[in-house]
């Protein structure tokens, strides 16, 4: 967890909690139609890529109403992939913040699941219905308290915030939901342009914080077998995972941690026939764009958050004392996350091979 994120999450605990416990619940006021939509999602990457289906479900349903995003500077590229959106706009940029307070909209919608800002920000909005999650004081600021269930599917719980509006669940599908602009597919077929060995695998060794870090050696290790078995391996991440794609990567897979954006990461994706993950953004980001999924998962709740269909398959210690992870805090563990670290490589290897082997017997991946 970055500082930035640690010190927002000690002024919403304080200030936060103040400020939904004072401010008046807001009035209902149903509007005639629906014309202007504003989305507010604070945090990472993965759940504004898991938000994608609210996004399809709006544009479908309100196809002339515009839609505009409240997000933070650290996943607000994940809108760009949307098609639908109008406007994206940071919170924590204040001009921006300044611009939202200032129009009106039909809708507001909070999507942040528990913390209490961004509910007060959808509080201040001018807009006739107020829609959020009420797992604590937050729900005074809505017209429309939803329900958060901390073991349902998290795009199916986003989902939930739709239901003011009578928009039917039949909706959920992850076909279409993200498009890849072209540039980022040209640039990436350049990268790409020297590899012939086929199929081609993702692989993200990375982690939002330590505790879903499946231990690097084995990564390295499965690898390895990758190159045995001729897989071509890519391997993704930021900036700061450089250094650990290079271990895992070993001289036997094209390090690109650190030399794509969000939107070439995706496009490389497109290209794979398997991505393999732990709980990340990246994983999610597969998930969106219709890709077969390996996922290891050891304190994150797989229920809540892994990948869902038969193209995916979960790989899980499933000790006693997991998953211990709820509302995006992961607590200290002093069992050495064994959950995580005592799954094997081999089972990672298992659960590939039944993936290309599903592809082999001409499952439309």
């Amino acid at each position: 967890m970055s500082i930035k994120t640690g010190l927002l999450k000690l002024v919403d605990n304080f200030f936060g909690r103040f400020l939904t416990s004072c401010l008046p619940p807001p009035n209902s006021l149903i509007p005639g139609s629906l014309s202007s939509i504003l989305l507010i999602r604070p945090g990472g990457i993965g759940d504004a890529l898991l938000l994608s289906m609210t996004v399809a479900a709006l544009h479908k349903y309100f196809r002339d109403a515009t839609i505009d995003v409240l997000a933070e500077k650290r996943n607000a590229r994940a809108f760009a992939l949307m098609p639908g959106i109008r406007e994206v706009f940071t919170y924590d940029d204040p001009s921006d913040l300044c611009t939202i307070l200032r129009r009106r909209y039909d809708i507001a919608v909070d999507t942040e699941q528990w913390h209490r800002l961004s509910a007060v920000v959808c509080r201040l909005v001018r807009s006739s219905i107020k829609v959020g999650f009420d797992t604590n004081e937050r729900r005074r600021m809505f017209t429309h308290p939803i329900p958060y269930l901390p073991d349902q599917f998290e795009s199916e719980s986003f989902f939930n915030l739709l239901g003011p509006l009578g928009i039917a669940d039949d909706f959920l599908t992850n076909n279409d939901l993200l498009i890849v602009p072209e540039a980022a597919q040209q640039k990436v077929a350049s990268i790409l342009s020297d590899i012939k060995q086929l199929p081609l695998l993702a692989l993200f060794p990375a982690a939002s914080i330590q505790e879903k870090r499946w231990d690097p050696r084995k990564f390295r290790e499965f690898v390895w077998w990758c190159n045995e078995n001729e897989l071509q391996v890519v391997i993704l991440g930021g900036k700061h995972d450089r250094a650990l794609g290079e271990y895992v990567a070993a001289r036997n897979a094209l390090n690109l941690a650190g030399l794509t954006s969000l939107e070439e990461s995706a496009a490389v994706m497109e290209k794979a026939a398997i991505v393999v993950s732990g709980d990340s953004g990246m994983l999610h980001l597969a998930f969106c764009l219709d890709r077969p999924t390996v996922s290891i998962f050891g304190p994150s709740n797989d229920i809540k958050w892994a990948p869902r269909g038969s193209k995916h398959i979960i790989v899980k210690r499933g000790l006693s004392c997991s998953p211990c992870s709820r509302f995006g805090n992961t607590p200290k563990c002093l069992k050495g996350v064994q959950c995580l670290q005592e799954i094997s490589v081999e089972e990672v290897i298992a659960a590939t091979e039944a993936l290309l082997a599903r592809n082999m017997q001409g499952n439309r991946f």
